[in-house]
Parts: C-alpha cells; structure tokens; sequence
C-alpha cells in the first residue's frame, strides 16, 4: 500500500514536524488503520534510503478529528527531552476552534476539574472533590465572527485528555462538528479544531522554535 506524503513543516537530524489532517490517527489503535507515525515512517525511510524499522518518536498527540501541528522526534535522546518539556507544560500551544454560542468576554480564562472515563474515552467536567479529577486551565481570544459562529484562539495551560473540547463546551462554546461534547453540526467525523502553533525548546541546539501549520481550507478563516 503507497502512504500519501505528509505536509511536512519542520525537519532536521532530530525532529520531523507534519501537518496532520482531521480524519487520521496520531499512533495505532484497534482499527487498524493508517497512522501519521505510519506515514511519517515511510517518508523518513524513503527519504533517507534508511533500511528497516525507523525510528520516530512519539511525544505528543492529536486527537483524530482534529488538525495541525504533529511534532515527532527522530532520536531517542529527543524524544526523552521533548516527552519532559510537554510533560513539565514548558510548550506553548496555539489552536484556533470555530465554535457556536458567544462567551461572556471577548478574552478570558477557563479553570475546571476533569476526569476521564477510559473505558468510554469521555471526559466530563466535574467537582474539584472528585477523586482522580485533574485542574485544567484554558485560555480563549476571540478573533472573528463568521455567519453566527466564533473563530477563537484558544492556548491550553495544562495538557488534558480532550482538553478543549470538553472545556469550551462546558462553557458553552461547543466546537462545531464536535458531537461528542455538545455541538449539533455535523461534519462527517471532523472536530474544527486545529493545532496551529508548538513553541518548544529544541532537545539540542537548546533554542526556542516555534512551528505552525496554516488553517485548513475549511475553517473559512477571515
């Protein structure tokens, strides 16, 4: 089976970042189905005339509906010191969602307590007493208005499972396509959620680097 070629957007000896579309898994699950590691694989082992099993490194992900940035390390050592900086919360992360309803402010800041159901993959927000639930902060911008609906700019502080999502539609703000947590378009599977911007240190030179990937088509962006 010939792999598509990933949109690549940032590549030395120790990082390959992607732009990964709505639609496809980050790494495997029981489907089956093509993976961006898969693909990000196939395009090093081509690329470098690199024989057998190649190495790339897992060290963040993106839910399936959702776009963006997908950073992957090349090198153990890499993927050991970005695994630590998302780990410690040392990456900034940009997104823009297009969501229905309006927020009290144009620019604000969302604390909750979340807790994951791992056997339904569901994250439901909860009392700050409840056993195993985790604090998440959110921060929103809104940007746009676009036909009855809000372009944010929305930048996680902490790093949950289905963060986002779950947190602007406890607000209010469900994410168009996002059935799962409230919205009631449907879009054929896809989240309008997309991960624009990574800012991280880089695991050698030590430097700050930022990547971003441009919004898809179908966010109609202003």
């Amino acid at each position: 089976m010939t792999l598509p070629q990933p949109d690549v957007l940032y590549e030395d000896n120790h990082l390959l970042a992607v732009c990964k579309p709505a639609g496809v898994l980050t790494m495997g699950d029981q489907t089956g189905d093509v993976t961006m590691v898969d693909i990000a694989r196939e395009y090093l082992r081509i690329r470098y005339n690199k024989p057998g099993n190649v190495f790339v490194g897992v060290v963040h992900r993106l839910d399936r509906p959702v776009s963006g940035v997908l950073l992957f390390a090349r090198t153990s050592k890499a993927a050991a010191r970005l695994s630590d900086q998302f780990r410690r919360g040392t990456v900034h992360k940009i997104y823009r969602a297009l969501v229905a309803g309006t927020p009290d402010d144009s620019d604000g800041e969302f604390t909750d307590w979340l807790l994951k159901d791992r056997q339904q993959n569901v994250v439901s927000c909860v009392s700050s007493d409840t056993p195993r639930a985790q604090k998440s902060v959110l921060r929103y911008r809104v940007v746009a208005q676009q036909q009855g609906r809000l372009h944010l700019r929305v930048e996680p502080v902490t790093g949950r499972s289905h963060q986002i999502r779950v947190q602007l539609s406890s607000h209010g703000l469900p994410i168009v396509g996002d059935t799962k947590y409230g919205s009631t378009v449907r879009t054929g599977g896809r989240v309008m959620l997309h991960s624009e911007t990574l800012q991280f240190d880089h695991p050698t030179l030590r430097e700050r680097q930022a990547v971003t990937a441009a919004l898809p088509r179908d966010f109609q962006a202003p």
